[in-house]
């Protein structure tokens, strides 16, 4: 199956979509592994997105579709893939249609993970990472720390990022909301979007993607 997989920051996008892609035997493609990929490997679109990040601007979208196209047509995405990051806009949405239409591939499904507001803002604001190892994550309604402030393995000092803030949350979903939700409605259109419930266990929600995935491509 070829997927996009759509959501708000904090739906567990990154989770659900190592989880369906091992399930699914497809490969997990994220914007952020690409760009860490083509970086580390200085290959010429690593170093055209390095360049304007380093001036501290957005890699334009051409940069980022030539290197998911790249991707997608490794070897290992023959059989299918999970688009996990992008396309974050309706711009990179029709760049996507587009070079899978030269390629004669199409979409089988975009699954929308669907969380309300104010559980998005509760799961990351809540967040709480030690000083000492950033691997060490804890959160104050769902996995509080055994003393508050201090971290269960070594120690550590537990503190919120800046990016965890409520007021950046708030700000990511209105990015969100005005950017990358309008591409829920383009592929909509083309009766691709399967949406489901984002909240529960991790693996409830796996489950729930994985029967609405074998219902749409069941019903094709």
């Amino acid at each position: 199956m070829r997927i996009v997989l759509v959501g708000p920051p904090g739906a567990g996008k990154g989770t659900q979509a190592a989880f369906l892609a091992k399930n699914l035997s497809i490969p997990h493609i994220s914007t952020g592994d690409l760009f860490r990929a083509n970086i580390s490997r200085q290959t010429e679109l690593g170093k055209l997105a390095k360049s304007y990040m380093d001036k501290g601007d957005l890699v334009p979208d051409e940069v980022t579709i030539a290197m998911a196209k790249d991707r997608m047509e490794q070897p290992d995405a023959v059989g299918g893939f999970l688009l996990d990051g992008f396309p974050r806009n309706v711009s990179q949405a029709e760049a996507l249609d587009e070079t899978l239409t030269t390629e004669s591939m199409k979409l089988d499904a975009v699954l929308d993970l669907e969380v309300p507001e104010d559980e998005v803002v509760k799961r990351i604001a809540g967040r709480r990472i030690c000083r000492n190892d950033s691997a060490h994550v804890f959160h104050v309604s769902y996995k509080p720390a055994k003393q508050e402030g201090v971290c269960d393995v070594c120690g550590g000092e537990l503190y919120q990022r800046d990016d965890d803030s409520e007021e950046t949350v708030r700000k990511r979903l209105e990015v969100y909301h005005t950017q990358t939700e309008p591409i829920i409605d383009y592929y909509k259109a083309q009766g691709l979007v399967v949406t489901i419930s984002a909240l529960g266990k991790v693996e409830e929600v796996t489950e729930r993607a994985m029967e609405a995935l074998k219902r749409k491509d069941d019903g094709k």
